[in-house]
């Protein structure tokens, strides 16, 4: 590959990094998990364990040597009481993604140096979201999920444009959920990475805890390669401690619209959001305080932020992903009047 290729290929890691799986609107994924398990008093992880293609007595497949699967599965027994011979059946099925292990660990650009620094990186960064395409799927989205982000909106205290922009920017209302298969992707960076390895790993345990609590097969669900899944793109640590039943059947599933809304609602509710309060405000000059500059392509913007922009960043830290979420908020309730 070619050093420009490789220059991209940084930007792009780094990108998926700060955005979850928004990308392109064009582009179109595998359909969404759906489990179709109604019997909600059935933990389907425990049938699982006892159905022949999820038992082995060893691993075999890719991990078939690792000695870090084989200690991790005896953590998995040990703390939480799964089955060893249904975590080795299911870590045989595991595969290791190539892309994902390149997209984790980019090699680094050796191309020349640029004279000076390129401007205008927010209103780059600006114009994959805030677009006609997701202002327009914004109100549609708004219009048929009407009653759910108006009851989420009331429980959760969270004004309602910035749960639907949320879920515009990180998956385009659900379009762009991504199609790698978390066990896969979560096995590989746990396994087959070094940088973040610890963090993965403990993705990779709460991902199995949440399979075997929400009944679900731990080879279907699929999200972003690094492991964020439904319409929220949650992480599993965070899909067990902050995702909802917000449709009150049983279990939940954040890659259906009505238990995203209410879960991305409880997001923000626990991260300090305060209801009708301020967000940002352009002002004209850097001149210290709760004022941030961003690099426009026509100069420098500088905006004055309130503590909710500030609650947006814990859902994703970075300046400019919090003001792509306010202004398509803005963009979408302005629409939607």
């Amino acid at each position: 590959m070619k050093n420009t290729g490789y220059k991209r290929l940084s930007k792009l890691a780094l990108a998926l990094a700060l955005t979850g799986c928004a990308s392109n609107p064009a582009v179109k994924t595998d359909a969404p998990y759906t489990n179709t398990n109604t019997n909600t008093n059935t933990n389907t992880s425990t049938i699982l364990e006892h159905t022949p293609e999820y038992q082995a007595p060893g691993l075999t497949g890719t991990y078939a040597s690792s000695l870090p699967v084989q200690n991790f599965i005896r953590h998995m027994v040990l703390k939480h009481r799964f089955s060893e011979s249904y975590l080795n059946g299911l870590f045989s099925q595991a595969k290791r993604l190539d892309y994902v292990i390149r997209l984790e660990n980019p090699p680094p650009y050796s191309g020349p140096k640029p004279a000076r620094p390129k401007m205008g990186s927010w209103t780059r960064y600006r114009q994959q979201f805030i677009t006609e395409a997701h202002i327009t799927h914004g109100v549609d989205f708004w219009s048929s999920n009407a009653d759910a982000i108006q009851k989420a909106s009331v429980t959760y205290g969270v004004d309602p444009e910035y749960i639907v922009a949320i879920i515009g920017v990180e998956t385009f209302f659900g379009r762009n959920i991504g199609k790698t298969h978390t066990l896969d992707a979560l096995t590989t960076l746990s396994f087959d990475t070094q940088r973040r390895a610890k963090f993965f790993t403990t993705e990779l345990e709460n991902f199995l805890l949440m399979t075997r609590e929400e009944d679900y097969d731990p080879l279907k669900p699929v999200g972003s390669w690094a492991g964020a899944m439904g319409l929220g793109q949650f992480m599993p640590s965070s899909f067990r401690k902050l995702a909802v039943d917000f449709n009150n059947d049983g279990h939940r599933n954040l890659w259906d619209q009505h238990d995203a809304i209410g879960s991305v609602a409880n997001y923000f509710s626990h991260s300090g959001w305060q209801h009708n309060m301020p967000v940002a405000e352009p002002t004209q000059a850097y001149r210290g305080g709760p004022i941030i500059e961003l690099s426009a392509s026509n100069g420098s913007e500088y905006w004055h932020i309130h503590p909710n922009f500030k609650v947006i960043k814990k859902y994703n830290n970075s300046d400019k992903y919090a003001m792509a979420v306010h202004q398509l908020a803005q963009a979408i309730k302005q629409r939607r009047l």
